[in-house]
């Protein structure tokens, strides 16, 4: 018996699941890009690249393993007449036992990543409903930071183990756009790059294991984060799928791709200089054909063939690739080299062997040239049917040339060195020879799916043996709630508070209501908001979230929830937590009764104390993991990571099949964000404090102009929660 069908057999009693099929069900996330069964348009943008083709291979290879029962990919359903109407199918096999499952969320319309961030939490809600009917997964795996930051949120609120694999990190990609740059605000702007590194923050403290592709990026890449544990992290390079990619044979023939080349060539059998990139400006396709067009010798000896993605017309690309595209041109232009540069606008996925073949029978060579190269799949597609390659000396490319030694890194932005680097190989044919060969034997020696899957599933045997019990691993039960069928959640101090009328008069509208029920979030312990909710006449609640979103309790008798207990502990270490901040400057312990077991309150001096971003920092750099909540500018909590109303809320309405948008959630302050954003009905009242103008630009979030419980109202009343529910902000265009 496999260690990972003991650790199947043993997990199964331990969770009470001997009457389920045996097996792991591996749940995959890929939020951003076009992602589709057969004839994936790689490179047809910015976020439709090599990360698409490693998530359908790592997909199919581990569904055809022993003990895998299922994978899912999870992706993001988008219809939209400018694309296929595959992306619209709500489910699409993959393989016998793996399919791509496609959530809706957010605008129907195609999004790049960039403009995904704020329906993040609008996904969770998602996903959450698709685990209730098709239950929780084994394990999860994040990949890029969206889903990283996605996966990490229900890996916390499931309590299942949770897998991150960057593909490409923000703080490198930060690095190296940035130089020669000045207006680097521009660049954050562009690139979300505080949204996405923090994301990548969080992905790395939620992770189990962190699956990477070279030993450089974990030593130099992941190590810029501040959340950095090596020993989470595992080197486990993806394959290359050779049944596609093999050499050409005997009965090669001239494939139809070459006819698209033709028309730009003045001497098209020549070797090729080939690349295949995106334009995007990360892959630097306008230094090589500066370098290119530099070397009278390369124009020579060879041509240059751009495959730059897929496109109709320019002019309805977005904006960044259209400018990569005109650079390109430009340049071209100005160095005129037409008749030597090729760069079609169309191929398809079957075109690709292809290139790589015609390139490599004409004894051509494949180049990256990208600024940062977290691996690199079209060097070992290159490499697998025989063509030398010249990649950028980073990440990835250093470990496939080191293993396969077919061909030369060189420095991206040293233009000398790529042409030196190119000359060589299409000038020493012997060389040429021994890097073809060597390419051949060693993709096939060291990067196949089949080996990925195998090292990957180990280590997972290893995570699931330790992982504790899911709390909410059996299927929800029947609620036991009062019988109401829309809940109203909102904070105490400063939302409910702060006017009399007002608050009487919704404590009459829940009196006149008995299908509402009502629920307090507030970040007071237990003793203090019932005294405060006695004080001001208000109807004991039916749910009380109290303590920061770590205490849950029901109705009169004050139920505790026991599966919320069971988790909330998570990774806590509040004598740790006290020793890294009670002495940093501006920082001062509130008194006793605003302290909990799961919530350490400060009330800090913002002249004088470090910012939120230097705490996590502190918090994270001393290997603690905890979430920091600053409220109303002054107010900071520190709790576990598992815990926060937002998680709080969410796990009510997962255990008690409570339906979104039919939760109706108000508050004022930093601390009300989590469980404001998300599929549920927010509602920010009108003296709320500035750290929730972040929030202006995310859809079902409706800022009141009234204060206090007038701007609950308010609420209540935009979206005719009384009555028939009407969601006017559902959508909010990027």
């Amino acid at each position: 018996m496999s260690n990972i069908q003991k650790t199947l057999e043993a997990k199964n009693k331990r969770f009470g699941l001997l009457d389920r099929e045996d097996g792991l069900k591996i749940t995959l996330i890929s939020l951003h890009g076009l992602i589709r069964a057969k004839d994936a348009e790689l490179g047809r943008d910015a976020d439709t690249g090599g990360q698409i083709t490693y998530v359908l291979e790592l997909a199919r290879e581990l569904a055809s393993q022993p003990h895998v029962r299922e994978v899912e990919l999870l992706t993001r359903q988008i219809i939209d007449s400018k694309i296929s109407s595959d992306y619209a199918r709500l489910e699409e096999p993959l393989s016998e036992n793996a399919k791509i499952v496609r959530i809706p969320f957010g605008p129907k319309r195609y999004l790049k990543k960039e403009a995904l961030w704020p329906y993040i939490e609008l996904f969770i809600d998602q996903a959450l409903m698709h685990f209730r009917r098709t239950g929780i997964p084994d394990i999860l795996h994040g990949h890029y930071a969206d889903a990283g930051l996605a996966g990490s949120q229900l890996s916390r609120l499931l309590h299942v183990p949770f897998i991150f694999t960057g593909h490409s990190l923000g703080r490198v990609k930060r690095q190296r756009l940035s130089i020669g740059k000045n207006n680097l605000e521009s660049l954050d702007r562009r690139y979300k790059f505080t949204l996405r590194t923090e994301a990548e923050e969080i992905a790395l403290e939620t992770a189990s294991m962190v699956v990477t592709s070279t030993s450089q990026e974990v030593h130099q890449q992941y190590e810029l984060y501040d959340h950095y544990v090596p020993e989470r992290m595992e080197v486990i390079p993806p394959g290359v799928d050779l049944s596609r990619f093999s050499p050409a044979g005997d009965d090669w023939q001239r494939p139809k791709i070459a006819d698209a080349l033709d028309p730009f060539l003045r001497d098209p059998d020549k070797p090729m200089v080939l690349t295949m990139a995106r334009p995007d400006e990360r892959k630097n396709l306008a230094k090589l054909v500066e370098v290119y067009g530099e070397s009278e010798q390369l124009q020579q000896l060879a041509n240059l063939v751009l495959v730059m993605g897929t496109r109709q017309d320019i002019r309805e690309l977005p904006k960044a690739q259209q400018r990569i595209i005109n650079d390109v041109l430009h340049l071209i232009d100005k160095y005129d080299l037409y008749g030597k540069v090729a760069y079609p606008k169309m191929h398809t996925p079957s075109d690709v062997p292809d290139l790589y073949r015609l390139a490599a029978k004409g004894k051509g060579v494949f180049i990256n040239p990208a600024l940062t190269e977290p691996f690199g799949l079209t060097l070992l597609e290159a490499g697998a049917t025989g063509l030398p390659i010249v990649a950028t000396n980073d990440g990835g490319p250093r470990d496939i040339i080191a293993n396969c030694d077919n061909g030369l890194l060189i420095d991206p932005l040293d233009s000398e060195m790529i042409e030196k680097a190119l000359l060589r190989t299409l000038t020493e044919p012997d060389q040429w020879q021994a890097w073809s060969s060597a390419g051949i034997h060693g993709t096939r020696e060291h990067y196949s799916w089949s080996h990925h899957a195998k090292r990957y599933l180990r280590d997972l045997d290893d995570i699931l043996e330790h992982a504790s019990v899911p709390a909410l691993v059996s299927a929800p039960r029947a609620r036991r709630l009062p019988e109401f069928d829309r809940l109203i959640v909102t904070d105490l101090d400063n939302t409910l508070t702060g006017d009399n009328d007002a608050l009487a008069e919704f404590a009459r509208i829940l009196d006149d209501n008995d299908h509402i029920g009502f629920a307090i979030a507030t970040g007071r312990r237990l003793d203090s908001a019932l005294e405060l909710i006695g004080e001001l006449g208000l109807p004991r609640p039916d749910v009380i979230d109290t303590d920061a979103g770590t205490q849950l309790h029901y109705g009169d008798k004050l139920t505790p929830d026991r599966s919320w207990q069971k988790q909330i502990g998570y990774a806590w270490k509040p004598a740790e937590i006290h020793a890294a901040l009670d002495n940093l400057p501006g920082f001062f312990l509130q008194e006793d009764q605003h302290q909990s077991e799961f919530k350490i309150s400060y009330e800090i001096d913002t002249e004088i104390a470090p910012s939120t971003t230097r705490i996590k920092k502190q918090l994270r750099e001393a290997g603690l993991r905890a979430k920091v909540i600053l409220s109303l500018g002054m107010y900071l909590d520190i709790i576990p990571v598992r815990g926060g109303s937002e998680m709080a809320i969410r796990h009510l309405m997962w255990k008690w099949g409570f339906s979104t948008e039919n939760v109706l959630v108000a508050g004022d302050s930093g601390n009300d964000a989590g469980m404001l954003l998300g599929r549920t009905l927010g509602v920010v009242v009108g003296n709320y404090s500035p750290e929730l103008d972040r929030l202006r630009n995310h859809p079902r979030i409706y800022f009141a102009e009234q204060p206090h419980a007038r701007g609950i109202i308010e609420g209540i009343n935009y979206y005719h929660f009384l009555d028939n529910i009407v969601i006017p902000n559902d959508q909010i265009e990027p």
